[in-house]
């Protein structure tokens, strides 16, 4: 395998996984926010039911396209070990042999 397509390999390693993580801190933030917004519209007194509702009606909107988006995430996922495997026999669940020593990671990087 050719040091190029080993980098990509290990690039790809760590760039997948760190998208779909935050997509799922996005799907949670999103979460935390409904229930904020839901909460605030039953605890102010004096306001009627409806106002409010486009508001929850659009984050849930907003949550369902982040679904989605996480679904695509996951299928390019699964393409690209596909690629890996046709390309170089490689396969992204695997270690990568020069992972450690290219690519540092994100969290140790911030």
């Amino acid at each position: 395998m050719s040091k190029e397509i080993t980098n990509t390999a290990a690039r790809l390693q760590v760039d997948v996984p760190v998208a779909e993580e935050r997509l799922d801190e996005a799907l949670i933030a999103l979460s935390n926010l409904m229930t904020s917004v839901v909460t605030a519209r039953r605890d102010t007194a004096g306001l009627p039911i409806a106002k409010g509702h486009a508001t929850i009606q659009r984050l849930a909107k907003a949550q369902l396209s982040l679904v989605d988006v996480s679904g695509d995430v996951l299928r390019v996922h699964g393409e690209l070990v596909g690629i890996g495997r046709e390309t170089a026999g490689y396969d992204l669940h695997q270690e990568c042999p020069q992972q450690s020593a290219v690519l540092v990671p994100l969290r140790a990087a911030s």
